[in-house]
């Protein structure tokens, strides 16, 4: 049997539970992040995985494995990419997503940070690599 000190058995359990919550908030996020345009839900997924799998096996399994977001998770661990045709899709959600935001307000600055933000977020999106088709087929 392994012997800690005491300060590590209160420490632990409790930095398990921190990961735990972070990763439900960021599940949450993450899913409300499908739904409102502003809020990405890439990153509070990735951040889930990340706690999870430093919290709960159980739980970093559900989510690669039975959640909607796991085929995602997999293939980005597997391949470090987007799969082909995620790309192009996720391009045009948010496009659509922040043209009906600029559509809907009428402030000038509102308008501006939008926009802004925009940019920013095809600028990254357009970094994220593509696996080949016949890169995928070999793995």
């Amino acid at each position: 049997m392994l012997h800690l000190p005491f300060s590590l058995l209160i420490i632990m359990p409790m930095q398990q539970t921190i990961l735990l919550i972070i990763g439900w908030l960021a599940i949450a996020l993450g899913t409300l992040g499908v739904f409102l345009p502003l809020l990405p839900t890439t990153p509070f997924i990735l951040l889930a995985a990340w706690c999870f799998s430093r919290s709960s096996p159980r739980f970093h399994h559900w989510l690669l494995h039975r959640s909607w977001f796991g085929p995602y998770l997999r293939h980005w661990q597997q391949h470090r990419a987007m799969p082909p045709g995620a790309k192009s899709r996720a391009i045009a959600v948010i496009i659509v997503t922040f043209a009906v935001s600029l559509w809907l307000v009428n402030i000038t600055w509102v308008r501006i940070l939008l926009l802004a933000m925009l940019m920013c977020l095809l600028f990254f999106m357009w970094r994220i690599p593509v696996v080949d088709p016949e890169q995928q087929k070999r793995q």
